[in-house]
């Protein structure tokens, strides 16, 4: 860590402990990519709170990078598997699950299913890596760290807080299935109106919806959870300690989310990672304005897509070419042959300064969570061209509220591209559907980002939150469905129908043998 990092850090720490002494000690389960965004953003204001944050970090990882200092504290964990094959696993995952034709639901989820597993083998072997460290868990135990931080994308995090015997609290965007939140945290999400997770399926679903919704929620339950569960329990060699989360900080709002209930420990903190725009980079900014009233489209697949086809490429480059307004889009690989005069290639751009931009009139995205909070948070309208994962759900969730206009990446043609662009920058009603997305995002008492710091200070200073955790979790699955009090109900009306059957059947007899003594 640089001088200035450190000077910086022990002035924070010591206002901290003059003012209050409520500073403490955070460890750091973390997941890679776009997840790291979220939880580092938590982190950066921890530490500006002087708190002591430290991550744990397996040796490929690609988290503690020397070109981005930090005041975070980084614990590297010597792992089996070496950058390279992780790094190039990852790719493959991305790269088979971008592939996985969606046209049909289950040949699409039972590849899915296979890459979630190998996925979650990979996680296990990390996690043994770490806490089988008999000299990195006698370190870890001898700080005296007041809670842990997971994502809970990626478990351990919760053993780790067992082992230590220290309160945890989870960050989430979501499960597939919603399998997690459902058994891990004991959400309530009612088939009936809450779309499962990649179902792609907004809250007014019909009858057939519904029903396809149902049975995406059985096969998620039976096949992704349980199998999992089965490996993660065999691991663990005790029940899976999810449910032992003092609180759950759900990346996500009712902005982008479809209303449903909530427990006591969940709290949304959607678009925690959003901010205002910073002035461009000047060649940037010039180009820009050189927009004029046409203003500028924002073209960004994310970064884990790190290049496509030339004739993919081409599709795209040709539509944008076809508009009247500047184009900066983020691209990897060889120039377009069709690429217009109007377009500009970039390797990195700065996404939220441009989203901010007054002169940006449509983003087009892959769907990725982090880039459509930014959108909803600046109010620019979408055209989506999902790739994997959660991205389908989340250009859906965009495309019911009228703030997008969804593309088969695959498939699409330069004409339905222009065509997408069109709508969403000349029809008023996404821009207006954009905006109010973004009014309710600002509209509320505490930031996201204060509220989940504020939820992680509150599990340090009472050490857990064990009054928010509803008795659910500590009930078998057929006492949580009343199924035991079901049962001893209709066996009492059944004992009573016995009984007064018995009665009237001995009646019966008993009037028919007086009747037939006066025949007689």
């Amino acid at each position: 860590m640089s001088m200035k990092w450190t000077s910086a850090l022990l002035l924070i720490q010591l206002s901290c402990y003059l003012s209050s002494g409520s500073c403490g000690k955070v460890l750091v389960w973390p997941t890679e990519f776009s997840h790291w965004m979220n939880i580092k953003t938590i982190l950066d204001e921890l530490v500006q709170r002087g708190h002591e944050v430290t991550v744990l970090a397996y040796s490929p990882s690609i988290l503690p990078g020397p070109n981005n200092p930090s005041a975070l504290k980084f614990e590297i964990c010597p792992t089996s598997l070496t950058e390279t094959e992780f790094n190039d696993s990852v790719t493959q995952l991305v790269k088979r699950w971008s592939d996985v034709p969606k046209d049909t639901f289950w040949p699409h989820f039972l590849q899915v299913q296979e890459m979630m597993w190998t996925y979650g083998d990979m996680i296990r072997q990390f996690c043994k890596d770490v806490v089988s460290n008999k000299k990195l868990m006698k370190k870890l135990q001898e700080a005296r760290f007041d809670v842990v931080l997971a994502d809970a994308i990626s478990p351990c995090g919760e053993l780790l807080a067992e082992l230590l015997k220290i309160p945890f609290v989870y960050s989430l965007r979501f499960s597939p299935g919603y399998t997690i939140e459902k058994h891990g945290g004991g959400f309530l999400l009612p088939p009936s109106y809450v779309p499962v997770v990649m179902s792609e399926f907004s809250d007014q679903m019909s009858f057939m919806e519904r029903v396809k919704n149902m049975m995406y929620m059985i096969y998620f339950d039976f096949w992704f959870q349980a199998w999992d569960m089965k490996k993660w329990n065999q691991f663990y060699s005790e029940v899976l300690a999810m449910a032992k989360a003092e609180i759950w900080l759900i990346r996500n709002y009712w902005d982008f989310q479809f209303p449903h209930p909530l427990l006591p420990n969940v709290e949304f903190v959607g678009g925690l990672h959003c901010k205002p725009a910073k002035p461009l980079p000047k060649e940037m900014e010039e180009f820009v304005q050189s927009s004029g009233e046409n203003g500028i489209v924002v073209f960004s697949l994310g970064s884990m897509i790190s290049n496509m086809s030339e004739e993919r490429a081409n599709v795209i480059a040709s539509a944008l070419a076809k508009i009247p307004q500047k184009v900066l889009w983020r691209f990897h690989g060889n120039k377009p042959d069709t690429l217009g005069l109007n377009t500009q290639l970039h390797k990195w751009l700065p996404q939220n300064d441009l989203l901010g931009h007054p002169k940006t009139r449509a983003f087009i995205t892959h769907g990725g969570a982090n880039g459509i909070y930014e959108a909803i948070y600046h109010g620019i309208p979408m055209v989506g061209v999902p790739l994997f994962a959660d991205q389908l759900d989340n250009i859906a969730h965009m495309k019911a509220k009228g703030a997008a206009v969804s593309l088969n990446f695959n498939t699409m043609s330069s004409t339905d591209l222009l065509n997408a662009l069109k709508t969403v920058i000349n029809d008023p009603l996404y821009k207006e559907n954009a905006m109010r997305l973004s009014s309710i995002h600002h509209d509320q008492p505490v930031k996201p980002l204060d509220r989940a710091v504020f939820w992680i200070e509150f599990v340090m200073r009472h050490k857990g939150a064990k009054h928010l955790r509803v008795a659910a979790h500590d009930l078998t699955w057929f006492q949580y469905h009343s199924l035991d009090v079901i049962g001893f109900l209709l066996a009492c009306v059944g004992t009573v129908i016995f009984i007064i059957t018995k009665c009237l059947v001995c009646v019966w007899k008993f009037v028919r043998t007086v009747e037939k003594g006066k025949r007689d």
